[in-house]
């Protein structure tokens, strides 16, 4: 089933989802862009997105969550696998132009990390470890003017604290130029959700 289209388009200030869990919350017409999750990343469901991305070339899409790669029911245990599966999605994506990805949500439970269960909380290190593969696979992708940080607060709060969420993103971008870090921390956010255009 493709992904659902009311009346047979996508309607401004409407959201769409298809059976495959891909959720489109499309805005009106003259911003031009949608907020895209695709819990599972899942052949099917980067199928529907990409199809998306490539009948509307000039909206301008953002994946939520690095695609949300689950560790979580029949994925558990399974990390290997699922990341090689979601890392070819994420490249596949990626040739979209129109496409932007956000990096974070790492801490909900769906990713399987299990961080809630610990008697004390992950220091920024630890976090930057087990998300390092993620959100680099991203960048590498999509590249700096296309990925942006996310807090993802206060759902992350279960498994974190917001300090170490954004120090761990620090330890990570470590090794980007001033430029790289600039569209990750806030250009690329600042550009896609015209944050300085005025009246928007």
């Amino acid at each position: 089933m493709p992904t659902k289209r009311h009346g047979g388009r996508w309607s401004p200030g409407r959201k769409a989802c298809s059976e495959t869990s891909v959720c489109a919350k499309v805005s009106p017409a003259s911003h031009r862009s949608a907020s895209v999750s695709t819990p599972g990343c899942t052949t099917r469901s980067s199928d529907d997105l990409v199809g998306l991305a490539r009948t509307f070339p000039d909206t301008q899409i953002v994946l939520d969550h690095v695609g949300g790669p689950i560790g979580l029911g029949r994925y558990a245990g399974k990390r290997d696998e699922v990341f090689a599966e979601w890392s070819g999605r994420i490249r596949e994506l990626a040739a979209c132009p129109n496409v932007h990805v956000k990096l974070g949500g790492l801490g909900m439970r769906m990713f399987g990390f299990d961080l809630h269960t610990r008697e004390l909380p992950p220091s920024s290190e630890e976090l930057a470890a087990a998300w390092r593969p993620y959100i680099e696979t991203c960048i590498a992708a999509f590249g700096p003017e296309r990925a942006m940080f996310e807090s993802n607060f206060p759902v992350d709060k279960g498994s974190c604290s917001y300090a170490a969420l954004w120090n761990a993103f620090k330890h990570i971008a470590a090794g980007c130029s001033a430029a790289e870090k600039a569209a990750l921390f806030a250009g690329t956010a600042n550009r896609f959700y015209r944050l300085d255009t005025p009246g928007i």
